[in-house]
């Protein structure tokens, strides 16, 4: 049940999600967190600035009420929920954006005003990195 994957900064996507409130799959039947999860493999290419930020998929990670959803993590960091993105290019790079930042902090918390804009508004909920708690 479990995939192990390297240990580093990472975004897991949803890769059953819907692609939108109201559809479950695009005109090809494919699904939404699928189609974010190509583009934010082909956003993050060859950038450098990209090179340390993983991208996984996995089945569900059970925010069924919203849809194309992430989770931003990185070792010893908060980490985030993110949902309701449009699974294209734009969200793919403002989800990568967002992780370098996350990735380049030193707890996981990123300044208000260093955000994307097209993150702000998606954050959905915060876990604590494991054997931590927010204080």
């Amino acid at each position: 049940m479990l995939r192990a994957v390297d240990h580093r900064p990472c975004v897991v996507v949803c890769s059953t999600c819907r692609v939108s409130a109201d559809a479950r799959e695009d005109e090809a039947g494919r699904r939404g967190g699928a189609l974010l999860a190509d583009a934010l493999r082909e956003a993050r290419g060859d950038d450098p600035a990209m090179a340390g930020i993983a991208v996984e998929e996995m089945p569900c990670l059970f925010a069924c009420q919203r849809h194309c959803v992430v989770q931003i993590r990185a070792p010893g960091r908060i980490g985030y929920v993110l949902g309701d993105f449009a699974p294209d290019g734009d969200a793919a790079r403002a989800i990568l954006d967002y992780a370098a930042l996350h990735a380049a902090s030193e707890h996981g918390q990123v300044p208000y005003r260093q955000w994307p804009a097209g993150v702000k508004g998606h954050f959905i909920t915060r876990t604590p990195p494991e054997g931590f708690v927010v204080a």
